[in-house]
């Protein structure tokens, strides 16, 4: 682990952040068409710190979507310390968390997160990824997102976008299902391997990079018709979304461990979900060929 430079302070870090919730927030309502708008929740953590939680529910195309932004900080959990073999230190953690869920199951949800965290003795680190949960599986869909990330990567280190591929494949995966989130993306976390202005720099791309890409999916399949099999479908699906999230993600855990606000830990999970009791997958058809897709290490470009 590098130790703290002061080139580029977690103030401007977070001011940053600040600035990518705004711009991500306006030209989702704009992409979504409607006369939808994200409602604010300013909050405050008792130990330090806090966030901007905004929603979006029930617009055009988005049926419920969370953008939120959040800058805690105080003593270390001393879960968090033991995992990382360290001593007592204070933290401060500063990101950016986005999870869409839309109306048509031809639409994915998507998820983005951007983060940085530091320490009092000096230790830091930027994480983060964005991957797509696609209730059916489109390979041209799968291809162009694939495409848009790597060419984020390649800008920066072109090792970035195959070893984070591999990590993204490896980390939403639903191990008691055996199976993928979705289709993946990047993943990646405790960054530091070179100064902090390059990684943030590389940051600032991913989070860039999250509006062109998903505006144009929200675009070309928005208006794609849907029956009642495919909503029950989107169902199923989003209740995958839902068991990844509480059993395995560690946005969520680090967020509960650190007396988080639990509104909007969990405002990523969708407005409906389904568990039908061995949900029957008949062969051959669009739900079987998606299901075939949620497998680890499928090269998309």
């Amino acid at each position: 682990m590098q130790i703290l430079d002061k080139e580029t302070s977690k103030n401007t870090i977070k001011h940053w952040f600040m600035h990518l919730q705004d711009h991500i927030c306006r030209d989702l309502v704009l992409a979504d068409g409607g006369n939808s708008t994200f409602k604010e929740d300013i909050w405050t953590r008792t130990e330090g710190g806090g966030g901007r939680t905004r929603t979006l529910t029930n617009g055009k195309i988005i049926e419920k979507g969370g953008v939120a932004f959040s800058a805690v900080w105080g003593k270390t959990p001393e879960k968090i310390l033991s995992a990382l073999k360290l001593e007592n230190a204070d933290f401060f953690a500063t990101g950016v968390s986005i999870v869409l869920h839309p109306h048509n199951p031809n639409v994915p949800i998507i998820h983005m997160n951007v983060r940085y965290f530091e320490m009092s003795n000096g230790i830091w680190w930027f994480g983060g990824g964005i991957d797509l949960t696609p209730h059916y599986v489109v390979e041209n869909d799968a291809r162009f997102f694939h495409s848009q990330l790597k060419n984020a990567c390649d800008k920066h280190d072109s090792d970035y976008y195959p070893k984070f591929k591999n990590w993204a494949d490896d980390y939403f995966f639903i191990k008691h299902r055996n199976e993928t989130r979705g289709i993946g993306g990047i993943f990646f976390d405790q960054l530091n391997n070179q100064p902090k202005e390059n990684i943030f720099d590389f940051v600032k791309e991913i989070g860039n990079t999250f509006i062109p890409i998903y505006t144009h999916l929200m675009k070309i399949n928005h208006e794609k018709p849907s029956a009642e099999n495919e909503k029950k479908w989107q169902a199923i699906r989003r209740g995958r979304y839902v068991e990844f999230n509480l059993v395995y993600d560690k946005g969520t855990k680090f967020g509960l461990d650190t007396n988080g606000r639990t509104e909007s830990i969990l405002m990523s999970m969708p407005p409906m979900a389904n568990w039908d009791y061995q949900f029957p997958i008949i062969e051959n058809s669009l739900e079987f060929k998606t299901q075939s897709y949620l497998k680890k290490g499928i090269e998309w470009i």
